[in-house]
């Protein structure tokens, strides 16, 4: 029987180049999951006022009643989202945020902007800052709900033609273990997968474990660690759109990092290919990415 539906509460922000064409990445995203909007997840949306005026303009989900206007970002749209994110009242707390965003553009470095993604990782919230990772959540939260495949989407869950990094800072990498165990089979499905220094020897030492010494040494192909480069060579492959467009990262918020400009270059790789690349950032939407991930891929492979 299919799960019962969730009503989700989801913030909705989009840089300004993102915004007004109708190839645009916001319409591309709102047309392209109208289904899953409307018909199957009917998600209440507290939308930042440019964005909705660029809605409005579009025609995108014209006439859906489940819409809430916050002020613009001026106006302090962006920060009422973050304060919404962290909201104990269950009937004000947002469950996601997509903020398409515009690596280029100097509101994407905005406190409120860092602050959104940062208590969405600390909260277990998925930050949804691409096109693709935005559709992709929108696709798997309805299949969770018993919808049938968008058929549109099949060719991105053919696992053996895609590739994955993986990637864990110091306090995360028992975590990022102890989710590669889990999530064993359906990772070793990609066609390739990745990681930056000690995570990837780590990660080959459970894939040993796991499919023998031989077969497992080379699991994932491991680059330099994030301090000496790592992330600026998986940046390329993002960037080059080669092997690689799903990110599992799993950060510590709570550290300072010397090499926070590392980090943020390769998120900026991701948003820059915002069609192609998606980040996930935290261990809670992690786990449940891996799940709903399995379930499409099987069904696909039906």
């Amino acid at each position: 029987m299919p799960a019962s539906r969730r009503n989700f509460r989801i913030g909705l922000a989009t840089s300004r180049t993102h915004q007004d064409a109708r190839d645009s990445a916001l319409a591309l995203l709102l047309n392209g999951s109208r289904v899953a909007i409307e018909e199957h997840l009917q998600p209440e949306l507290i939308v930042v006022g440019r964005t909705l005026d660029a809605m409005d303009h579009l025609g995108l989900l014209k006439d859906y009643p489940r819409i809430e206007r916050f002020p613009y970002g001026r106006h302090g749209g962006l920060m009422k989202l973050v304060s919404r994110v962290v909201d104990s009242d269950p009937e004000r707390r947002l469950d996601a945020v997509i903020y398409l965003m515009d690596p280029v553009d100097p509101s994407s470095t905005f406190p409120e902007a860092v602050a959104l993604k940062r208590q969405c990782v600390i909260h277990g919230k998925p930050f949804l800052s691409t096109l693709a990772s935005a559709r992709e959540w929108l696709e798997l939260e309805s299949i969770a709900i018993g919808a049938a495949p968008n058929p549109e989407l099949d060719a991105t869950f053919d696992l053996k033609n895609e590739g994955i990094a993986m990637i864990a800072h110091d306090a995360m990498k028992d975590r990022m273990l102890d989710i590669a165990e889990r999530h064993f089979e359906l990772l070793d499905q990609f066609g390739f997968r990745c990681a930056t220094g000690t995570t990837g020897s780590l990660l080959n030492k459970l894939a040993q474990k796991i499919k023998g010494e031989e077969a497992g040494r080379n699991w994932v192909k491991p680059y330099l660690s994030g301090p000496m480069g790592g992330d600026a060579q998986i940046a390329e492959l993002i960037l080059d759109r080669q092997q690689c467009r799903r990110v599992l990262f799993l950060e510590d918020p709570h550290v300072a990092r010397q090499h926070e400009a590392d980090i943020q270059l390769l998120e900026r790789a991701a948003r820059t290919v915002t069609d192609y690349a998606l980040c996930i950032s935290n261990e809670k939407c992690g786990e449940r990415w891996l799940d709903l991930l399995e379930q499409r891929v099987n069904l696909c492979r039906n």
